[in-house]
């Protein structure tokens, strides 16, 4: 799909297979955009073709047709914006994929927080002019490092959260688990619930919600006496990776929550390698990979190689 920029407005060259399709059924069923924005679009008069204001449900577009949608306007900043150097991996006009170190949280928890990769990635925007809010379409816990996708603007955030519902955004991670982990490749599938004897602990509940979690072993360190596993997931659930794991009897290195043994070198074992996806906008395979930083010395770059 051949997309640009101008302006404020993004900018779609309709392609053959849109051929005769309705604005409508464009906006709700190819670009997935949500009823409150679809609300909005029409309200304001957000959306052209061929540089005109045209009803949506009688208005037929023809191949090459330009339609313009008002995606980029200037959105009020949501978080305080803090500075602190980050690792972008990926950029476009609508999203980015930031490299999170270990130590941080993805977003505030509490009022007034503002050391998070989100004040972080605000801070970002800020410098760089882009007048929006940083949104965050996935999370990684306090002591997880690795790739974290943001949008730019709120049909991003739209589309990228339904391809994430949809499983079509791939997320491959690196953990280091306890003891030899057997078999060497295997699928997880036990549903995680909350821990009703802790505020923060999650475990495996036949009353949960539904988690699976594909594993590999890449190689065992008897030094370390762990196994470094490739893993995969079908689910998001809070925790799923180190529930996993902990309940197969191998947890993560360092995390005492779920078991595993203290390390002087991580609180958890576990890093968000990989993010591969296809792009909404230009249909464009995207692939990134997070090499590690200073503060995760279990990880190697010669690690995240094996994953490519």
């Amino acid at each position: 799909m051949k997309t640009k920029r101008i302006g404020e407005w993004l900018e779609i060259t309709i392609p053959p297979k849109w051929n005769e399709f309705t604005i409508e059924r464009i906006m709700k069923k190819e670009l997935l955009v949500p009823r409150k924005l679809l609300h909005k679009y029409r309200s304001d008069r957000s959306v052209t073709l061929n540089n005109e204001s045209k009803h949506w449900k009688q208005t037929r577009v023809q191949s090459g047709d330009l339609l313009r949608i008002r995606v980029f306007a200037p959105q009020e900043m949501e978080v305080t914006p803090t500075y602190m150097d980050i690792d972008v991996i990926y950029e476009d006009d609508h999203l980015l994929v930031v490299n999170k170190p270990a130590g941080i949280d993805t977003h505030p928890n509490q009022p007034g927080q503002s050391n998070t990769l989100v004040n972080a990635t605000a801070s970002y925007f800020q410098i760089n002019g882009i007048e929006a809010s940083p949104k965050y379409v996935h999370r990684l816990d306090r002591d997880t490092s690795g790739a974290i996708l943001f949008a730019k603007h709120e049909l991003a955030i739209a589309t990228l959260g339904e391809l994430l519902k949809e499983r079509k955004i791939t997320r491959t991670y690196l953990a280091w688990a306890q003891g030899k982990v057997k078999p060497a490749k295997g699928k997880i599938n036990e549903p995680i619930g909350k821990d009703r004897h802790h505020p923060v602990r999650r475990r495996v509940s036949q009353s949960g919600q539904p988690a699976e979690t594909y594993y590999e072993a890449i190689m065992y360190d008897d030094k370390k006496k762990a196994t470094l596993l490739k893993l995969q997931l079908s689910t998001g659930r809070t925790h799923q990776i180190r529930v996993h794991l902990s309940f197969k009897g191998h947890p993560l290195l360092g995390d005492t929550l779920y078991g595993g043994e203290e390390n002087p070198s991580c609180k958890q074992a576990l890093h968000a390698a990989k993010l591969t996806f296809i792009h909404p906008f230009t249909e464009k395979k995207i692939e990134c990979s997070a090499y590690p930083l200073r503060d995760t010395p279990l990880f190697t770059k010669e690690h995240i190689q094996l994953l490519e």
